[in-house]
């Protein structure tokens, strides 16, 4: 009776929290066939998401992007009846775990994160990680996990913003899309976002101090979509940039056609 009732509080909340938002503009918008003449199996695309849901992501993590998902592309062989490739996943509130066309954030503000120098084998164990968890869905036993988001800009530190998106039951939690992304990566030793412990350490009276950086992985949970952003292991890829942009071939409007205020 507990988890019945758990579940329908659980039901509620994403009913709320994925309801758009009004006054959502997107500047920087890339179509999906751009998109798709660009991207690459392994790539990161996060999005500027328009819900109830993503005003809160956006505030907690202090970040334009509030949605993640990894780019499988041929290799993922995600398909079903749609009459569109299937080349995304993602992990959502209200389907868990699943396949969507790049379509489906057409009209939104994105960019595409591409890791550096991962192994081709490594490559298929991410896209693998995430192909064998479709199907996956968010455990709404755990509404302390949607609860949190009810407020969309609460007044908490910045300092424990962070440690926001990680409470719950424990359990790996797909209310943060880049939560199981960062999982896909961390499965075969790629780093996005790493704490560095730097140890100072003298070998000889006569050497100079040196300083070494090791590496410690943050736990899943913690990991957001902005970190992809800032991790310096994944290059940011521009499809106009790849496309032989030339800027006077832009078409200008004049003051008096400019858009009104």
């Amino acid at each position: 009776m507990l988890n019945w009732f758990k579940l329908q509080i659980g039901n509620l909340l994403i009913r709320y929290l994925t309801v758009r938002v009004r006054r959502y503009e997107p500047f920087s918008v890339s179509s999906p066939a751009m998109l798709g003449a660009v991207l690459q199996p392994g790539d990161v695309l996060l999005i500027e998401g328009n819900q109830r849901f993503s005003v809160a992501i956006k505030y907690l993590t202090q970040s334009t992007w509030s949605h993640a998902a990894l780019f499988v592309g041929d290799i993922g062989a995600v398909s079903d009846s749609s009459t569109e490739p299937l080349t995304l996943i993602e992990a959502d509130l209200e389907k868990g775990v699943h396949a969507v066309p790049l379509s489906c954030y057409e009209g939104f503000n994105t960019r595409i994160c591409r890791p550096v120098g991962l192994l081709a084998e490594d490559l298929q164990k991410v896209v693998t990680f995430m192909v064998e968890s479709l199907g996956l869905a968010y455990d709404l036993k755990n509404v302390i996990d949607l609860v949190r988001y009810l407020i969309p800009t609460p007044p908490v530190p910045v300092r424990w913003r962070r440690r926001m998106l990680a409470l719950g039951s424990g359990d790996p939690t797909r209310a943060i899309c880049s939560t199981h992304i960062a999982q896909a990566f961390q499965s075969v030793g790629y780093p996005i976002l790493p704490y560095i412990e730097k140890l100072v350490e003298r070998r000889c009276e006569e050497c100079e101090y040196t300083v070494k950086e090791i590496l410690h992985i943050r736990h899943h949970s913690l990991f957001t979509p902005r970190d992809f952003d800032l991790s310096p292991y994944f290059m940011v890829i521009k499809p106009t940039m790849e496309q032989r942009f030339d800027y006077r071939q832009l078409l200008w409007g004049s003051d008096q056609t400019s858009r009104p205020s």
